[in-house]
């Protein structure tokens, strides 16, 4: 008792109304979230979020549009993972859209669009395969392409003990094949491959030719994937970049007739006239077709684009590992700021999610954002470096790895991404972004799976059963924030030690 009154404790730290309105450019490391009280078990939390008004994915992450992010192999992971890739648009329209009905087409369990070599191959060519893609088992057929008659397989069995690396992959394959016809459905596969103890099934047509493949590996992988983002048809959703330039209105007729689910309206600084006529445009002409704008990092920004019939806003600038937009031209907004003002806006003002692009390095991250009001989570160095993603592993400094670039670097502007930036024809380029590489992080399904299991430990650790119950915790002021000292984020840390090793890194390869 203080002067004759009780006296009051205030809570702890600080909801998120005082915390980021008060204060100027946050970001992720800036801050800690404070623990709720655990009275529920993992399973007890469902992880399904809006990524726009009218789809919902069960996990809330999207691999990016980028050239060395994803393509229909990374899509098709993301999708059966729960989540959803945006595949890039720096390539020719038919290439696009080839990407995007790879996705569409997909069958679980099924290669539709295996490897394949002619007999006048060398064993050089399987190895140059394995390096690149992880595999050895190559069908073989005539010609040396899929839909020819299959003549062959060559394995690691059949090349393991041969030194001359130039003998013609004809003298060693494989002729005394198992098939089985094209159309049995995926469990009748699997029961030929058990009983026949082969590592592939080639499935054939009447006259013999190849159609697809089956791999005992992949059926084992993708064995069970329960939280799969499928529409009312059974296909896998996917997503493609957009430019707002007036030629692309091709482009996007060609990807809605392919089965696309979202488009994304790819540009660095979205608020402007091109790309809100775009957004009239798509909605006008295809009112089915869900819309994301973007990028935006502020509430003016997120009216102008939510006015013009944007389905969903994709949230920042300048914040990606690759990007130096602020550096270079003193634009942008710290992420963390920007997700809680664009997202609180755009709740109050249509009810729209708002997805985080840019930062994302870890899951500490994918758990700041998402409490921040985000629904989705945009990742591209995160996931560069997979084996879904698109080139191949070289070594640097004897460090296996993979290119990972900036649409905004001038290497990838060379091949069109200066798109997003307006900038095409552009005699001199600004370079936005950089090229780097990124260290070999093994199978994509692995990531994503560590990454799903550790949200659910933050979601059960902060008391929210739901991201819909974080989000509603935002804003009634429940979730509790406290600023980060550069010493806290230190002790935060592994710190005093000698040496260590990543505690995940065997989990994230699998191995």
């Amino acid at each position: 008792m203080i002067g004759g009154n009780k006296k009051v404790m205030s809570p702890n730290g600080l909801d998120a109304k005082t915390f980021f309105e008060g204060q100027g450019g946050i970001t992720y490391n800036d801050f800690i979230l404070l623990p709720g009280h655990i009275d529920f078990a993992l399973d007890a939390i469902t992880l399904e979020t809006n990524l726009t008004r009218n789809i919902k994915i069960k996990r809330p992450l999207v691999s990016s549009p980028m050239d060395t992010v994803t393509e229909s192999k990374m899509a098709i992971s993301m999708a059966l993972l729960g989540g959803i890739g945006i595949i890039h648009y720096n390539n020719t329209i038919d290439e696009q859209v080839k990407e995007v009905r790879r996705v569409k087409r997909f069958e679980n369990g099924f290669i539709t669009d295996p490897v394949v070599l002619s007999p006048n191959h060398t064993i050089r060519d399987v190895d140059a395969l394995k390096e690149a893609y992880g595999f050895s088992g190559i069908p073989i057929t005539e010609d040396g392409t899929l839909n020819s008659k299959l003549v062959g397989i060559v394995t690691k069995r059949d090349i393991d003990f041969e030194e001359d690396r130039t003998k013609l992959v004809r003298e060693v394959m494989t002729t005394q094949l198992i098939t089985a016809p094209a159309g049995i459905s995926l469990s009748e596969g699997n029961k030929i491959l058990k009983e026949s103890k082969k590592g592939k099934l080639p499935l054939v047509d009447k006259q013999g030719r190849l159609v697809s493949l089956m791999s005992r590996t992949d059926l084992l992988k993708n064995e069970d994937f329960p939280f799969s983002s499928k529409n009312k048809d059974k296909q896998l959703l996917v997503g493609a970049a957009l430019s707002t330039r007036e030629e692309d209105k091709e482009r996007l007729a060609e990807l809605v007739k392919a089965g696309v689910d979202v488009i994304v309206i790819d540009s660095s600084q979205g608020d402007s006239t091109f790309q809100i006529n775009t957004i009239k445009y798509i909605k006008k002409t295809y009112p089915h077709l869900e819309v994301m704008g973007g990028n935006v990092v502020t509430a003016k920004q997120c009216k102008s684009l939510i006015d013009a019939g944007a389905d969903a806003l994709r949230i920042g600038m300048g914040s990606g590992s690759i990007c130096i937009t602020q550096d270079t031209l003193s634009v942008g907004r710290a992420q963390g700021s920007a997700i809680y003002h664009t997202a609180k806006f755009s709740k109050e003002y249509a009810n729209i999610p708002v997805m985080a692009d840019g930062g994302i390095a870890h899951i500490g991250h994918i758990v700041k954002a998402l409490s921040l009001g985000a629904s989705t989570v945009m990742m591209g160095g995160l996931l560069a470096g997979t084996s879904e993603s698109p080139g191949e592993y070289f070594y640097e400094g004897g460090v296996r790895v993979k290119k990972y670039r900036g649409m905004a670097s001038h290497e990838a502007m060379e091949k069109g991404g200066g798109k997003r930036y307006l900038a095409v024809e552009d005699r001199i380029k600004v370079a936005q972004g950089v090229t780097g590489t990124v260290v070999d992080k093994g199978s994509v399904v692995h990531l994503v799976q560590y990454l799903m299991q550790s949200l659910l430990h933050s979601l059960q650790e902060l008391g929210c059963k739901s991201i819909q119950e974080l989000h509603k915790g935002i804003y009634e002021g429940t979730l509790r924030f406290e600023m980060r000292s550069p010493s806290a984020q230190a002790e935060g840390t592994v710190h005093s030690l000698y040496s260590f090793k990543e505690p995940h890194l065997g989990l994230l390869r699998g191995r």
